[in-house]
């Protein structure tokens, strides 16, 4: 069995994120990008599986420039066995730099599952960039798949899948066949960290790269960004003498009573 997992670069979540002076974007000028930590466990799921002796290789594709194959190196030194990146610096309009949306990654991965035929795609449920939390189910409905998001416990055999996702009124346990999409919640697992070893035999890794023109989909923005804003700072707080001046203060200052 196969196992495809998509993985995106993304800003390290340990960095402080700047706007530009006009609000245009994120200024990403000197910032450390990393691999989102849902697509880290995604990753580790997969691994996991051909650890087991259920998944036979493990294939990490990323959407994006050559500079995201340091994050499929990443993840070929957390265990992957191979890598493929979709490039699309060619199709895109050089000066306005604009990203595609999250429906056209979908259709690019869908493209990219077509080729690879895996019997499980895994993707981390949403980016920490855009929290849009939409690639896996639009890449599920292309393919006419049966997905499993937010799954916090996975078994997988090759009749199919038993994944427990987290849901408002708590657990549910759904029974997918395969081929399948899942994308992976926070309780999955606890990713590794990449052996000195493993660091050294990913570079030796395949990596192949495709052109978005070669897997027919027109690559596009559907979304229009106005502006981006830094949160307000939150006021300091204060300190009242009693129980008296903290509902006058409640009712008459911040009028939520």
């Amino acid at each position: 069995m196969k196992a495809l997992v998509a993985v995106k670069r993304v800003i390290d979540y340990h960095v402080k994120i700047r706007v530009k002076d006009d609000g245009s974007d994120v200024d990403l000028s000197n910032v450390k990008m990393a691999m989102n930590p849902f697509c880290e466990i995604a990753v580790e799921e997969a691994v996991r599986l051909r650890e087991a002796g259920i998944v036979d290789e493990v294939v990490v594709v990323s959407v994006g420039d050559k500079a995201c194959e340091e994050q499929i190196r990443n993840a070929l030194a957390l265990g992957a066995d191979r890598g493929v990146r979709v490039d699309f610096s060619t199709a895109m309009d050089a000066e306005s730099m604009t990203q595609p949306d999250a429906l056209t990654i979908a259709k690019l991965l869908s493209k990219v599952v077509e080729r690879e035929q895996p019997k499980l795609t895994i993707l981390g449920k949403q980016a920490i960039d855009s929290d849009n939390n939409q690639t896996g189910q639009m890449l599920a409905a292309l393919l006419d798949y049966p997905q499993a998001t937010f799954v916090s416990e996975l078994q997988v055999t090759e009749q199919g899948i038993t994944a427990t996702r987290e849901v408002d009124g708590g657990l549910q346990v759904l029974q997918l066949p395969l081929p399948a999409v899942i994308t992976t919640d926070l309780r999955l697992n606890e990713p590794r960290y990449a052996s000195l070893p493993n660091i050294m035999k990913a570079k030796r890794k395949p990596i192949d790269v495709v052109k978005s023109e070669e897997l027919g989909v027109e690559l596009r923005c559907n979304l229009l960004q106005l502006s981006v804003e830094t949160p307000a700072q939150r006021s300091a707080g204060i300190k009242v003498a009693s129980v008296t001046e903290l509902v006058d203060k409640l009712r008459n200052e911040a009028k939520v009573l």
